[in-house]
């Protein structure tokens, strides 16, 4: 099963391409899926997910499964059925979740590329916590079919790597309709900046130093969205038959979370999925003027381990969330040591559809950190 608490099952014979790690959230035909659940423990699906399809036909090769957070709604990776992942970069802090061992793989060098998925963050806070590159793509850019479900409009596949061309290349393979583009200089790209100051010391003076590389930058008063009650019901939906039937099996601080969602009422839920309506106008016009949104990815560095989601997830995702709820295109990079030593992580934001842009400003910007 488990190797270091980074893979739960490979390949006998992984075949010849690119190294890739799949998180065990996206279905390998003949090869166990467990979602990161005792439910799934034994589950072997008959089909592979189309965005694990499209990257084999790509020429990438799957080297291993990937640990995640149960079923992966969580932000640490801590699995009470297949450990904690472990976080090569930071030894005792967290590899950051749900997609903690995709992060964790790039980082200990087991794979040259990795597909993650990402609902409220869980590609780019792993990324940001194990210092490797993360991009959350536009919604619907990159198929869902044959990933489980956290909250459907929420959820979004993307690819990981250790630096950007490498995610660029692994986006081109898993979104067909994608064409990447090259950006010689910053100098005509306009970012709008935001929670800076509310990142640790460190973090946000890496974050700064990062912004400084865009001759045109302003300050903005970016707001956060109150839809929590929305993800909450689309989670709900998701594991009302599931959890009644195998609420033994779920571990105790999931069951806590499902338990919250399903007492989210019809009321709470429509009011939530108005304020997303009006958010994602509000942000539109915040925007005009600028061409992306620069913000710290995290507001802190990886956290010990031990802490739990529970107590640190709403911090976690403070940053990240917000462009689940757009479905707007997030890029997670490095940019820089910052508390303890850590990596900090500087994330760019572009409006629906400008992926290509977003991946070519993060890396120039890679090219002058």
């Amino acid at each position: 099963m488990a190797t270091n608490g980074i893979f739960l099952a490979a390949p006998e014979d992984p075949g010849t391409g690119i190294r890739l790690a799949v998180k065990d959230l996206l279905d390998t035909a003949g090869l166990t899926t467990t979602y990161g659940s005792a439910v799934f423990a034994d589950y072997v699906p008959a089909t592979s997910a189309e965005s694990v399809l499209l990257a084999e036909a790509g020429g990438y090769a799957n080297v291993g499964k990937t640990n995640l957070h149960e079923f992966a709604y969580g932000t640490t990776s801590e699995n009470p059925h297949f450990g904690t992942v472990p976080n090569p970069r930071a030894p005792g802090r967290i590899a950051g979740g749900s997609s903690g061992g995709s992060a964790a793989a790039l980082a200990a060098s087991l794979a040259d590329a990795a597909l993650g998925t990402d609902s409220g963050g869980s590609i780019r806070i792993p990324a940001a916590c194990c210092g490797v590159v993360g991009f959350k793509p536009t919604y619907e850019l990159v198929s869902i079919v044959g990933c489980f479900p956290l909250a459907p409009s929420f959820d979004h596949v993307g690819p990981m790597a250790r630096t950007v061309e490498e995610c660029v290349a692994l986006l081109e393979a898993i979104a067909p309709g994608f064409t990447p583009a090259g950006l010689d200089s910053l100098e005509e790209i306009a970012v709008g900046t935001a929670w800076t100051d509310e990142a640790g010391p460190l973090v946000g003076e890496r974050v700064r130093e990062a912004a400084g590389h865009f001759p045109q930058s302003r300050s903005l008063e970016w707001p956060r969205p109150e839809i929590g009650a929305l993800f909450m019901r689309e989670v709900a939906d998701v594991h009302r038959e599931l959890y009644a039937e195998n609420g033994e099996l779920y571990g105790e601080e999931l069951a806590v979370k499902i338990e919250r969602c399903l007492a989210v009422s019809d009321a709470e839920a429509g009011r939530a999925e108005q304020a997303r309506v009006e958010y994602r106008e509000r942000c539109l016009e915040l925007l005009e003027g600028c061409d992306l949104l620069l913000t710290p990815t995290l507001q802190c560095v990886a956290p010990p381990t031990g802490v739990g989601d529970l107590a640190l997830r709403e911090r976690l995702i403070a940053n990240t969330l917000p462009f689940n709820t757009l479905g707007w295109p997030a890029l997670a990079l490095p940019c820089g040591p910052a508390e303890d030593g850590l990596p900090a992580s500087v994330q760019l934001v572009g409006r629906p559809g400008a992926d290509a842009l977003v991946l070519a400003a993060g890396s120039r910007l890679a090219s002058l950190i």
